[in-house]
């Protein structure tokens, strides 16, 4: 690789081409000149359609099984209640940057999931929203933090989103987009640089929190002072968006990019409660109260053949003689317990018993390679519209809401990204459905001159 044109990826997680391709699109001043002129893709994200292992499967070109990455959380082997969190050191195949770097180019990251704890590169880097607190350590180099606390203060990595207090939401989201901009035109300003990725969250906490208000296809759809949030917050982007442009010179690449698109989010389906009834899990005695979370010391281990974990997908795992502490499965067995599980999850209707599409898989199933600490079975309830909660107590198998706080969005598997060339050698027009996988490479053979196929 001999030359690389400068180039600037933006990245707003959890943007749909519903709201920037069509919605949003003639509202906004720069990003919609950039849309219209761009090469425009649908972008299918990966399994799981979410911010990690999403945007990680953008940057390597890897997938979830390859980088051995299935969500934010993972099980630790043989434990029914020890998880660990996603991290940089987990990142083992090449994100675009280190590629970049080798050659001898510089890039600037910053907010890219998972990049905390920060890893050395050829350039600048910020962590992203996994970072506890501002007081680690969260730049590379180290002395950057103490530039970046200086001309901002203490660094937002995310706010609490999942909340009934709206006001403080749409205030602190809006605090920490200005702050992240504000940085970033630091960054291009005073460093030197060739690439550069950022990822915006504050798109994803914007939705999740506001989502129901915005959407009037939303089943608990509420029309109020809050109904002009999402817009709002869309307006804010494209002007920080302008001016972060105005930094940078014109005829920089620029790349808008999302990890996974949103849709209203129906309910929530108490996937373990629905594995009790159905004989898998076996409880020593009754949740007192409802939302109890599945603590290991409630469960009888010993005659319990299956749980599972919530959230926009859920992961279930087999009680498996010899791989856990009081497994009841012996393994020549799992792929039985797996196959009548997937025929009974498919089965399961809604609340009014419409059909639904749920899809069930194995990992092995989805992926070339299955490294690290996989769930035995990946569930999306009706194709994600509906959320797993991990729960028990309920009265019912289908809340209306998220049980751990209030959340208005699911993740939907299309997201986007659109590559404009102000210098005009990128032809605008849709360019259909381009896999998240092959995005790295697409980026690379823009960036270098060479056709893509």
């Amino acid at each position: 690789m001999q030359t690389v044109r400068k180039a600037l990826v933006i990245g707003l997680d959890c943007a749909s081409p519903k709201l920037l391709y069509e919605n949003f699109r003639g509202e906004l001043a720069t990003i919609g000149e950039i849309i219209d002129n761009s090469s425009r893709y649908t972008l299918r994200s990966c399994h799981p359609p979410i911010t990690i292992p999403a945007w990680a499967v953008m940057a390597t070109g890897k997938t979830p099984g390859e980088l051995g990455m299935y969500g934010f959380r993972h099980r630790k082997p043989g434990s029914y209640s020890e998880v660990y969190i996603t991290s940089s050191r987990m990142l083992r195949e090449e994100p675009i940057w280190v590629e970049l770097g080798r050659k001898g180019f510089h890039s600037i990251v910053v907010g890219f999931p998972p990049s905390y704890p920060p890893q050395p590169i050829r350039g600048y880097l910020i962590s992203d929203f996994i970072t506890p607190d501002p007081s680690r350590p969260y730049t590379w180099p180290p002395k950057l933090k103490r530039e970046v606390e200086g001309l901002v203060g203490p660094y937002i990595f995310d706010v609490v989103y999942r909340s009934e207090e709206k006001d403080r939401i749409a205030r602190e989201i809006w605090e920490m987009t200005k702050q992240h901009f504000k940085v970033l035109r630091y960054l291009v300003t005073s460093k030197k640089w060739d690439f550069s990725w950022f990822v915006e969250i504050g798109v994803d906490r914007i939705h999740h929190a506001f989502w129901k208000y915005w959407d009037p296809e939303h089943p608990r759809h509420v029309s109020n002072k809050y109904s002009a949030i999402i817009p709002e917050y869309y307006k804010l982007l494209d002007r920080e968006i302008e001016e972060l442009l105005r930094k940078v010179p014109r005829d920089t690449l620029v790349f808008i990019a999302s990890d996974h698109g949103v849709k209203p989010m129906k309910g929530a389906f108490v996937v373990n409660q629905w594995l009790e009834e159905a004989g898998y899990l076996k409880l020593k005695k009754k949740p007192e109260k409802p939302g109890t979370k599945l603590d290991a010391s409630l469960v009888d281990w010993e005659h319990t053949i299956a749980w599972a974990w919530g959230g926009y997908y859920s992961r279930i795992f087999i009680n498996v003689k010899g791989r856990e502490k009081f497994g009841k499965v012996p393994p020549e067995r799992v792929p039985e317990i797996i196959a009548e599980l997937k025929e009974e999850l498919k089965r399961v209707r809604g609340p009014s018993g419409e059909n639904w599409n749920t899809l069930v898989y194995t990992p092995s199933e989805l992926y070339p390679v299955v490294r690290g600490d996989p769930p035995d079975l990946m569930v999306y309830l009706d194709d994600l519209s509906w959320r797993a909660a991990g729960t028990l107590g309920w009265d019912t198998l289908y809340l209306p809401e998220n049980d751990i706080g209030p959340d208005d969005a699911v993740h939907d598997w299309y997201g986007v990204f659109a590559i404009y060339d102000p210098e005009g050698t990128v032809e605008p027009g849709d360019r259909g459905v381009v896999d998240i996988a092959d995005v790295k490479d697409l980026i690379l053979k823009t960036i270098t001159g060479a056709e893509y196929e």
